[in-house]
C-alpha cells in the first residue's frame, strides 16, 4: 500500500511539473499560455508592417530560407564547436556566415532582421530568426501554422563553413548532412523541401531575378512536387550553372523569368531512397503541410532542448485562409511528360488550359512591381 501511494505521489509530482504555466493576458488583450510570449505580439506586427507586408513575396521567401540555413549549421559528428544550430548566429556574426558560398544571397534577410535586435531587445537572435520565418510563412496560402518555442540561447561563435547542403550535392551527401544535423529521416528531408514551393533563386543563375522553382511561387502547395517530376526542356537563363538542371517551364517574358530547377530537387525526386516520398506529396496538400510542420518542429530547435523552451505557438499569426489550387499539369504538359521512378500509383490530374507554355508571374499580384523592402546592413 505504501509503495502504491509513493508511486501515486511521484506520478502526481510529475504531472504537476509537466503542467503548462498559467495563462496570461497581454497588454493588447491577447490571451496566451505563458506571459513570456507577450513580447512576440508587437514583434509580429512590426515584422508584417515593416518587412513582409502581409505578402507571400520575396521578403517572406528569404525569411523562410534563413530558418533553414541558421538551424542546420550544427553537427553531431564535429561537436559544439562546429555550430550551435538554431541560435541566431547568422544575425550575430553577419560578416561571417552570410559570406559562405551556400549562403549566397542570404544577406538580404539577415540585414532585414538585424534592426529588430535593437527595437525588440528582449527577443534573442535565435528566437528572432525562427519567429520571423513563422510569421513570414503565415502569409502564404496553404502553409501550416508553425510551432514556435521561445528561449533559445544566443550563439557565442559563428558556425563553420560546409554544413549547409548545396544544389549540386548528391542524394547521399544531402541525407547524411541532415542525419548528422538532427537525425532527420529521408522522409523528413523531403518534407522540409516543401519550402521550395514558395522559393525563388537569384544566385544560381545570376542573370535572373527571383527565378521560381514552380509555377505557383506565392502558394505553399504541392505543385513543386509535380513539376520537378516533369521532363526538362530548357533553361530559363544560362545553361552552364552549377546546381541547375533543365526545367520543364523555361519560357519567360520580361520579369517573368521562367522556372529554374535545382539539381538537388531533381535527383531527390528520382532516387529510390526518396522518390516515393517525393511523389507521395503530389496533390496531397494537407499531408504535405502537416509533414512539413512536423519536420520543422525538429529543425527549429536544433541545438536546444525542447523541455527548456516555452511554447509560444499561440502568438504565431494564423495563416491566410485562401486555399491554394489543387495540383495540375501546367499548360502544354501532361502525364506523358512525367519521369517516375516510384512504382506507386500517380494521381489523375487535369492540365491547365492554354496552347502555350505557362508563364509564371513575377509578383504575387500578377504584376511586375512587387512590394519589397531591403535594409542596409553589415552582411
Amino acid at each position: 500500500m505504501a509503495f502504491t501511494t509513493l508511486v501515486a505521489l511521484v506520478a502526481l509530482a510529475a504531472s504537476v511539473r509537466a503542467a503548462p504555466a498559467a495563462g496570461a493576458v497581454c497588454p493588447d488583450g491577447t490571451r496566451v499560455g505563458n506571459a513570456a510570449c507577450c513580447k512576440f505580439i508587437p514583434l509580429a506586427q512590426d515584422l508584417q508592417k515593416t518587412v513582409f507586408q502581409n505578402d507571400c513575396g520575396e521578403d517572406t521567401h528569404e525569411a523562410v530560407r534563413l530558418i533553414f540555413h541558421d538551424a542546420v549549421s550544427i553537427s553531431q559528428k564535429l561537436g559544439p564547436s562546429a555550430g550551435g544550430g538554431a541560435d541566431g548566429s547568422m544575425l550575430l556574426f553577419p560578416t561571417v556566415e552570410p559570406n559562405f558560398p551556400a549562403n549566397n544571397g542570404i544577406d538580404d534577410s539577415v540585414n532585414n532582421l538585424i534592426p529588430f535586435l535593437t527595437s525588440h531587445p528582449d527577443v534573442g537572435a535565435g528566437d528572432l530568426v525562427q519567429f520571423a520565418g513563422a510569421v513570414a510563412l503565415s502569409n502564404c496560402p496553404g502553409a501550416p501554422r508553425l510551432e514556435f518555442l521561445a528561449g533559445r540561447a544566443n550563439a557565442v561563435a559563428p558556425a563553420i563553413i560546409g554544413l549547409i547542403p548545396e544544389p549540386q550535392d548528391n542524394v547521399t551527401s544531402i541525407l547524411e548532412r541532415f542525419a548528422d544535423a538532427g537525425n532527420f529521416s529521408p522522409f523528413e528531408v523531403v518534407s522540409l523541401l516543401a519550402s521550395h514551393s514558395i522559393a525563388r533563386a537569384d544566385k544560381v543563375d545570376e542573370t535572373l531575378d527571383a527565378a521560381p522553382f514552380d509555377s505557383t511561387p506565392f502558394d505553399f502547395d504541392t505543385q513543386v512536387f509535380l513539376e520537378v517530376l516533369l521532363k526538362g526542356t530548357g533553361f530559363p537563363g544560362l545553361d552552364n550553372n552549377t546546381g541547375e538542371v533543365m526545367s520543364p517551364l523555361p519560357v519567360g517574358s520580361g520579369s517573368d523569368t521562367g522556372e529554374l530547377r535545382l539539381q538537388s530537387d531533381f535527383v531527390l525526386a528520382r532516387d529510390p531512397r526518396t522518390a516515393c516520398f517525393w511523389q507521395g506529396f503530389v496533390n496531397k496538400q494537407e499531408f504535405m503541410a502537416n509533414s512539413f510542420k512536423n519536420a520543422m518542429k525538429k529543425l527549429a530547435i536544433l541545438g536546444n532542448k525542447r523541455e527548456d523552451l516555452i511554447d509560444c505557438s499561440d502568438v504565431v499569426p494564423p495563416t491566410v485562409n485562401t486555399a491554394p489550387k489543387t495540383a495540375s499539369f501546367p499548360a502544354t504538359k501532361s502525364a506523358a511528360d512525367l519521369e517516375l521512378t516510384c512504382n506507386e500509383a500517380f494521381p489523375s490530374l487535369t492540365t491547365d488550359p492554354g496552347a502555350q507554355e505557362t508563364l509564371i508571374p513575377h509578383c504575387s499580384n500578377g504584376g511586375q512591381s512587387c512590394p519589397a523592402v531591403q535594409f542596409d546592413g553589415p552582411a
